[in-house]
């Protein structure tokens, strides 16, 4: 979230966007994409006269599938981001065409996470936000998750202490 969206009296509290663990998968198969196409690159040919031919349809289409199944999800990694400010929660993603959902810390009604085994070893988590609605929104792969959840529980708690006088 840029300063320059921020609200009047408006400070960001954190903004953080998904664990690297995003990228393990993608980075797996960038690496055997990489090695198939070398593979196929050093095969033998009896024919030398299409051997740049070969070689072409190879890179390219080698080129194809990392685009797809690498710099697709690293763009996405990079431009999906969470910020809780001292009055809201921001989602923003998207790279060509981007979206973004507030939901109003007021509007909140409990926070909780979920965390399994790679996400216990990792340091990461979703972010559970339950709201009004009754729809909540899950946040997956947050890092630091239980932090998260202590810091936007005690901005709750200080919003609803000023909310009943107290």
């Amino acid at each position: 979230m840029v300063k320059k969206t921020l609200n009047p009296g408006e400070e960001i509290i954190f903004h953080t966007r998904t664990h690297v663990k995003a990228l393990f998968l993608p980075s797996l198969l960038l690496i055997v994409i990489a090695g198939g196409s070398g593979y196929l690159a050093s095969l033998p040919d009896s024919d030398n006269a299409n051997k740049s031919k070969i070689y072409l349809a190879i890179a390219v289409v080698g080129g194809l599938l990392a685009l797809w199944f690498f710099v697709r999800p690293l763009l996405t990694w990079l431009t999906a981001t969470y910020t809780v400010t001292n009055r809201r929660l921001t989602t923003h993603q998207g790279v060509i065409t981007r979206t973004g959902h507030d939901i109003q810390l007021a509007r909140i009604s409990d926070v909780s996470y979920e965390k399994g085994l790679l996400d216990r070893i990792l340091g990461c988590g979703t972010l559970v936000i339950s709201d009004a609605s009754d729809l909540g929104v899950k946040l997956p792969d947050v890092p630091a998750v239980a932090d998260k959840q202590r810091i936007l529980s005690d901005l709750l708690f200080q919003g609803s202490a000023n909310h009943d006088g107290t």
